[in-house]
This record gives structure tokens, sequence and C-alpha cells, in this order.
């Protein structure tokens, strides 16, 4: 019989490769590109700077810093790595020595065109110094000449047009006062406290003037677009200009030389502004050569960064392999799937004619206890489904998958409890423009909760079409009943019958209503106690069926791995002891609905066991129903000891008859054979606990699933409040403004509350009962899953 499709791993053995050295590289690269083995680290004792291609590994890092830094210099100059269609043909030696050539160089092109940029920042403050300050001297000039015109009489005829400064040498020399000034500029967020600091400092002797600037200005020092003002600072005394420069380098002015003449100043101004254009000149081709260099680069980017990453992780292979005593070949150990041997000797053939190598590489398949590692084969369908299961533990090796039921039970499990048909389409919606969009949202780097959204598409189809099948059995859409399948059985013969508990609803038809819940239920009082017994009964259907599929499961794995004490003395008893309580249960719920008995389940199940041999009277569903139950309650009853008792004892006699018939010469013949140590107490206490795990995790699951119902309930509560509360409210106020504001909130709350916070509940409850209450009974859940060499890993591990 073939073995299903993912439900147990795929065969694996563990090979030998003895390869050269010279062609070793070569070899790794070509079995990378195919994908098929998993290297063991066979030298585990030596650190990372030990190993054999160390150095490599350290060029690899170097290379991939300098292509960071190519790659940080597009980003920062808005230009996108173009990838180019022609492979470069440079071998790694090559492309390290392009590498090394190409960053001093550009490195070189950065640091003149910062400084031709701080040079041109420079000028440009210096530029506006002359302007903001001329114009402060110009008006002062021109008030002054004012002034002196009005004056003239008493001032003598003295011109103004003379320096300021020179009026100090008319004075005698004894009473002679140097005033000096500075100008420069400041960032305006800094002028009010450089105002108040020189006040301070100069104990006011002082005359402080500042004009803010139209634009923002580049800064010299960061680049960067600063609001920046002109500052003028007159003093008086060689002291005070002393501290007046040590407060401007403390709080990051600028200086620049101004003089006083007007005709000295126009010089200047003509002066700088020629050195500004020839600086512009110069800085755009400089920048257009940087530039050039840049798309050059950003040509080949992409494929240097994937070759390098690629021989990295070659060489970080094959320090995982050992070095033989003669130094010219290395052996190396792996992980394969036993269908994937014939490539891997056909690629380690081409290898050796791509490489030119003399030696061909030595495969050979090695035997081994050690345990393989879990490996299914999956697509993008079934993927999220085994992530789900790999999220609790990866499988045993070929142990039973529990992710081919998950495929089903999960969407199907969360639907029970997001039941709602309107609600399904919605979901439905969304994934499909997932799935529409599939292509390009896989190149794009999407924000977490977008990217597991993405990764799940498929799970989430799965979950929208259950939930819109079980949204037709309870007949709900948005709350709303539909009869979609025919005509209700129920009719009212009073106006008030929807208030009735039990008369006023009569059955006209004996053809029940074709699928679903009746429409006629919702609305009526009797509602809740309808839908709250049906539930509740149907999630305990489901979770002793789930969890009679996961004691089923054990069975397949104790067959499999030929363990019949598992199956005499685990699996028996907990198929029995469950079947005989809460199978029985289920039982009674089925013929109940079957033949419309008054029966109280509750009263059943209690007294079978707190009066087993009482009379069942009206609660009797089928004859002998006492005796039947008498007989699983002896069955439940002895199912214990069978777990506890007889398994720990079995095996302490295997392994005494297994030690005393060994002998000396048993352990001559197997000098190397391990011998585990055995024991019986161990034993018998992880068996013990394993009983009393499953026998109260028998209750504690049925129980557990009951999760089913009240998820279930409060989701079409929910979902009635919003629909009764916000929208036929605002609906009755006949008023287009507020019926517009009840749509919005009642379309809010559905997104936000039963769309995002109850699917997310759903999904995590979900995914509790099959980590918990399904995979328990059959999953180990110990291995490790089959990671091969393979550059297609090469990007998952670069993130992580």
């Amino acid at each position: 019989m073939p073995k299903m499709h993912l439900f147990r791993s795929e065969d694996m053995t563990l090979v030998q490769l003895i390869i050269p050295v010279e062609s070793a590289h070569g070899t790794l690269t070509h079995l990378a590109e195919l994908g098929a083995l998993q290297f063991k680290d066979l030298n585990p004792e030596k650190s990372p700077f030990q190993r054999t291609y160390a150095n490599q590994v350290k060029r690899c890092d170097e290379m991939l810093r300098k292509l960071q830094y190519f790659s940080d210099q597009l980003q920062k100059s808005g230009l996108a790595p173009t990838p180019s269609a022609v492979e470069s043909d440079l071998n790694f030696d090559e492309l390290e020595v392009k590498i090394n050539e190409l960053e001093p160089e550009f490195r070189e092109v950065n640091s003149n065109l910062e400084k031709l940029k701080r040079t041109r920042n420079e000028l440009t403050e210096f530029l506006l110094v002359l302007d903001k300050a001329g114009a402060f001297f110009e008006s002062a000039r021109q008030n002054a000449n004012s002034q002196q015109r009005e004056d003239e009489s008493i001032s003598g005829g003295e011109s103004i047009e003379s320096p300021l400064l020179e009026r100090e040498m008319q004075v005698e020399p004894s009473k002679k006062l140097k005033v000096g000034f500075i100008a420069g500029v400041i960032p305006k967020h800094k002028a009010n406290q450089f105002e108040r600091i020189i006040f301070r400092a100069t104990r006011g002797n002082m005359f402080y003037k500042c004009v803010p600037l139209d634009e923002r200005v580049s800064d010299p020092a960061t680049g960067d677009q600063v609001e920046k003002v002109v500052f003028l600072v007159f003093f008086s005394g060689e002291r005070s200009r002393t501290k007046i420069l040590k407060i401007c380098d403390a709080f990051g002015a600028n200086r620049y030389p101004f003089p006083e003449e007007t005709l000295k100043r126009r010089q200047m101004r003509i002066e700088v502004s020629a050195r500004l254009s020839e600086m512009q000149t110069t800085l755009d081709v400089s920048s257009d050569h940087r530039e050039t260099v840049l798309k050059t680069i950003g040509y080949q980017l992409e494929l240097w960064l994937e070759m390098v990453l690629k021989d990295k992780y070659v060489y970080n292979a094959l320090n995982m392999l050992s070095m033989d005593v003669t130094s010219k070949c290395l052996v190396g150990e792996a992980w394969s799937p036993l269908g994937a041997l014939p490539r891997i000797q056909d690629t380690l053939r081409y290898a050796t004619v791509e490489t030119n190598s003399q030696v061909t590489t030595i495969f050979q398949v090695l035997h081994t206890k050690e345990a393989p590692p879990t490996y299914f084969q999956v697509n993008k369908f079934t993927s999220a489904f085994q992530e789900i299961v790999d999220a609790y533990g990866v499988g045993r090796y070929q142990e039973a998958n529990p992710g081919v039921f998950t495929i089903v039970t999960f969407p199907f499990l969360f639907a029970v409890m997001f039941g709602d048909w309107g609600h399904g389409i919605v979901l439905l919606l969304a994934t499909l423009w997932l799935l529409v969009n599939e292509r390009r949202l896989g190149s794009q780097k999407l924000g977490d909760i977008m990217e597991m959204a993405f990764a799940g598409r498929y799970v989430l189809l799965l979950m929208s079409l259950f939930s819109i099948y079980t949204g037709f059995i309870y007949n709900e859409f948005f709350s709303v009943p539909f009869e979609i399948f025919g005509r209700s059985a129920y009719k009212c013969e009073t106006p008030s019958c929807s208030e009735s508990t039990t008369v006023g609803l009569v059955k006209y038809r004996d053809r029940p209503y074709a699928f679903g819940v009746d429409p006629v239920w919702h609305g009526s009082r009797s509602e809740l106690p309808f839908l709250n017994s049906l539930k509740m009964k149907m999630s305990i259907i489901l979770g002793v069926a789930q969890m009679l599929l996961g004691i089923v499961l054990s069975l397949f794995n104790a067959v499999y791995f030929a363990q019949p004490l598992d199956i005499w003395f685990q699996f028996i008893p907990q198929i029995l002891f469950l079947s005989s309580l809460f199978g029985y249960l289920s039982f009674l719920i089925i013929l109940k609905w079957i033949t419309g008995s008054q029966a109280d389940l509750y009263h059943v199940m209690i007294y079978m066991f707190l009066g087993p041999t009482d009379d069942l009277d009206g609660n009797q569903l089928f004859a002998g129903q006492k005796y039947f139950q008498l007989a699983l309650l002896f069955i439940a009853l002895i199912s214990v000891p069978w777990m506890l008792l007889p398994k720990p004892l079995i095996l302490r006699k295997q392994h005494l008859e297994k030690t005393q018939g060994e002998g000396y010469a048993g352990l001559e013949e197997h000098p190397d054979e391990e011998h585990e140590e055995f024991e019986f107490s161990e034993i018998f206490v992880h068996q013990l606990i394993h009983t009393i795990e499953f026998v109260l995790g028998a209750v504690s699951n049925t129980a557990s699933y009951l999760r089913l119902w009240a998820l279930s309930l409060a989701h079409a509560e929910l979902s009635a409040v919003f629909y009764e509360k916000v929208l036929l409210l605002a609906w009755g106020y006949q008023n287009i403004f507020i019926i517009l504001i009840g749509f919005i909130v009642f379309v809010c709350a559905t997104v936000g509350v039963l769309l995002v916070m109850e699917t997310l509940s759903a999904f995590l409850h979900a995914l509790r009962l099959h980590w918990v209450e399904f995979m328990n009974k059959f999953y180990v859940g110990d291995g490790y899953k089959f990671q091969p060499l393979s550059f297609v890993n090469l990007g998952k591990e670069d993130e992580s």
C-alpha cells in the first residue's frame, strides 16, 4: 500500500561525501542549487575562527560590508539598484579586487563632494551676511545722515561718510574707546539664548542685532536645511571680543569677515558671488560624476550581493566538513530524502566535470541509529497548515502527521465558532483579494500583520468557505435569517406568538426545514434555549469525534513503529474509556434527536455514576439501557488499571530476560552496542502520570470543546446587538443623516469587532483545540525539521 502523501514524513538516509579540496567549493555550490542535503556539523568543538574556511568567510563579510555601503549610498541618492540582464563574468577573487578598488575611489568622490558642499554652503551664508548686515549698516548710515542735516549747525559740518570707527581717532588718546563688531549666522532656535548669554558675559556692554533669513539654508556642518538668523554684535574692548568668540563657538555660530566700508563690502560681495557660481558649477560636475559611478555600481550590485552571499553560504557549509589526514579531501555527512539520491549522484558527476577535477567525489550511504530529520513535501496550499502543526512541535521522524487532518478540521472548528454566511462572504472577499494579488504581494516587503495574513491566505480561504457553510446551518446573515432552503415548518396563530415560550408556534407540516435551523426560531423567546441546546450538544459530538480520531492515530503510530505494548495497553484501554463515557453521551444525544425523546441527559449521565442500579423511569431511551450502562461503567473502571499496570511490568520482565540472556559472550559479540539504563520506578511513574493525565483530560478536554458553543453564541449575540441596537435603531428615526451615521457605526463595529477581533479569537481557540485536545492523544512532536543546503533558504537566513 503506497504511503499517503503528507501523512508520514519522507524516508531519509544518512550519506557520506568525500570531496577533493580543489573541487569542494564548486561541488557544494551545485548541491546548494539542488537543495537535497542537510549537512551535519562534524567540527562542533571548533570555534568559527578555527575552522578551515574562516578566512574566506571573513573576506565575504568584508565584501558584504562594502556592498552594503554602496547600497546605502544608492538609497540616500534616491536611486534604485537596476538589475542587469547580463550575468557577471567575474569570479570571487576578481570581484573582491574590483570592490576593493571601487570603495576607496567612491569614498574619495564622496569626501570631495562633501567638501564642495560645505564650501558652497559657507559661501551662501557669507553672501547672506553681506546682504543682511550690509542693509543694516546702510539703514544706520541713512538715519545718521538725516540726523546730521538736522544738527548740522551743532555738529560743525562733519560728514557721515567717514568711517564709523575713524571718529575715535579724533578723540583724545586718554578718552579713546575701541568699538568692534562680529557678524555671523546662527540657528534660529538658539538666537534668544545666544543673545542672553552675550548680554550676561559683557554685563550689558554690547549692542545685538539679528535679522531672520527668508528661507531655510543648508548648514555647512550637517548639510540639513535649517532656519537661521544673521546676527551683528557690537562691543568694546578686547576682553569682550574674546568672550563673544568663545560663546559663538559654543553655540555653533558661523562667523564671517565683514568690512565696514561700503566700497569694500560691494567688492567682497562680487568676489563671493563669483566664487559661489564657480563652486556650484564644480559641484554639479562632481554630482554628475558621482551619480554616474553609482548607476554603474547599481547595474551590478544585486548580482554582486547574490554572488557574495552564495559564496559565504557555501563556505559556512564547507566549515561543517572535516579535513582528512592528508589535507587533500573533505569528508562530510548529510541527511537526504531517499528519493533524491539519484539526483544527488547526477549533480556530483556534473560538478566533477564543471570543476575540471581529476578525482570524483565519493558518495556512499551510511547506516545509523540516529534519528533523521522530518521532511514533508509541501506546496503553497499545504505549507500554512503544516506551519500550524510545526508551531506546536516538529513531528518525530515518520510519526502520523496531524497536518493532513488540520487542513479540514482547523477551518471547520473555526467556522463552528464564526458561523455567519454574511461575515463569511466578507472574509472570503478579503481572501480573494490576497489570492488575486498573490504574485505582487509575494514580491513586496509587507508589515508583520499583513505578512501573517498573506502567509495564511489559503487557511483564510477555507475558514471563510466553512464559515459560509456553518452560516447556512445556523441560518444567519449578519444575524438575519432567510428562508433560502424552502418554507418554515412552523407558523404563528396569534400576533403574540413571538413572545411565547411553549405555545404559539404551531407545526403545520411534517416536512422540516430543508437545511439548517428553521428561520422561525430567530426572534422568538425560545430562540436562545433552542440554540443553546443545539450548539452545546453539537460541540460535545464534534469534540468526542476529534479526540477519538486522535486515539485512532496513536494506533497507526503503534502499528507503524511495531510497538505492540502501546496497542494493547494504551490504545485499547483509551478508546474503551473514552467511548464508554463520552462516546456513549454522544450516542445518547444523536438518539434523542432521532427519536424526539424528552429524556434528561444530565440526569442519565449523573446517575450513571451515582446510582447505576436505579431505574431510569422516564429517561430511558432504549430497552436494556440500565444494564448497558452498567457494562460501560465497568469497562471504564477496568480501563484505568489496564493503562497503568501491565506495560511497566512487561517492560521490566523484558529487561530482566534481556540482561540475563546476554552474558559475557554476548557483550563481546556486540562491544559497540549501547545499552540504555532501565529504571522501573521512572517507567512506572511516567505511566502513572500518563494514565492520570488521560483520565482527567478525557473530562477536561470534552468540557474544553464547549468553547465551540460559547464562542458561537457570543458571535451570534454580538451580531444581533449590532444589527438591532445600531442599524435598526438608526433606521427607525427616518432621518438620512442619522441613518448614515448608524450605518457607519454598524460597519465599523462589524469590521472591528466581528471580522477582526472575533476572527482572531476563534482562530486562537481552534488552535488550542488542535494543540491540546487533539494532538496530545498521539503526537510527540520532538523531532527536528529538515533544513537542506539550498540557496532558496539564503534570504531567510539573511533576514534572521
